[in-house]
């Protein structure tokens, strides 16, 4: 077969492929479909080792695999989707190593916002979530000017999780929830109408209105941006959440195909989605509990 004919077999192929896509994206359309999916990108070096590819591939294939699923979840009419893309504790790897998951990130975030990426065809809102300080400046600053760039974005959301854990996010929300309502009672003391809200120690009223509640620390939190997940998907069976929105995951569902990240395709976010489609009512009653 020569090459004309095997690309036009490929292409082919890739149409009734697009088509059948489509097709079941229609069937589940007619149920319930979650707002908020968020991914656990888990494999991608156990996939490199089992490929025999250079150091690093890994993570170049799994960003691929990354671009398929948020289009499919695009193409689906999810409005949010977060990815854990770095964690606070992938810090004490070897520097190297490090070192070029920065640059990778770097390359990838400025790819971003070309006008022919994925971000602007889908007009997608990138927001970078975590303690952005502890990035190396150079994706910091990338990340800075993606999020800019994107922010007249309004279809869809993307949540990218870098330099991020769930206990670092609580304890930062926390921390700027007690500095909040510091500051509310030295100025009412001092205006006098705290009535020395800080020293009185009888008046139970006045001093409970000036608690710290859950709606404090969650106006406080990284992923205040967008709702609560309904789905976590996590690649490679593992069941575990690894520090990731342990706050926001009350209530959602949690899927784990066996499959390494850069393997994950469209049935993994099909049976997902259905799983949750199945489990909807159930959620939704333990959500309003």
């Amino acid at each position: 077969m020569d090459k004309g004919s095997s690309s036009h077999e490929t292409q082919r192929f890739g149409s009734f492929g697009s088509f059948l896509r489509r097709c079941i994206i229609s069937i589940l359309s007619t149920a319930p479909i979650p707002n908020h999916i968020a991914f656990i990108m888990d494999g991608n070096r156990r996939y490199c080792k089992r490929k025999n590819l250079m150091e690093g591939a890994g993570h170049r294939v799994g960003f691929l695999a990354l671009m398929a699923m948020l289009r499919y979840c695009y193409e689906l009419g999810v409005k949010c989707v977060t990815v854990y893309a770095f964690s606070i504790d992938n810090f004490k790897r070897r520097p190297e190593e490090v070192q070029s998951l920065m640059e990778l990130m770097q390359e990838k975030i400025e790819g971003l916002i070309k006008e022919e990426s994925i971000v602007n065809h889908y007009g997608i809102r990138v927001y970078f979530i975590g303690n952005l300080k502890l990035l190396s400046k150079p994706v910091r600053l990338a990340a800075e000017k993606a999020m800019v760039a994107t922010a007249s974005n309004s279809r869809a959301v993307l949540s990218i999780c870098i330099a991020y854990t769930s206990t670092d996010e609580i304890v930062h929300a926390v921390q700027e929830s007690c500095q909040e309502k510091w500051d509310e009672i030295r100025e009412l003391n001092a205006s006098g109408a705290g009535y020395g809200l800080i020293e009185l120690d009888g008046n139970r009223r006045e001093e409970g209105e000036h608690y710290i509640g859950v709606t404090d620390i969650e106006k406080h939190m990284y992923m205040a941006v967008v709702p609560d997940p309904d789905i976590i998907i996590r690649a490679s069976g593992e069941t575990r959440l690894s520090n990731f929105l342990l706050w926001q995951s009350a209530y959602c569902l949690l899927y784990s195909p066996s499959v390494l990240w850069p393997e994950i395709g469209f049935q993994h976010l099909v049976w997902a989605v259905l799983e949750f489609q199945r489990n909807y009512f159930y959620l939704k009653e333990k959500k309003k509990a």
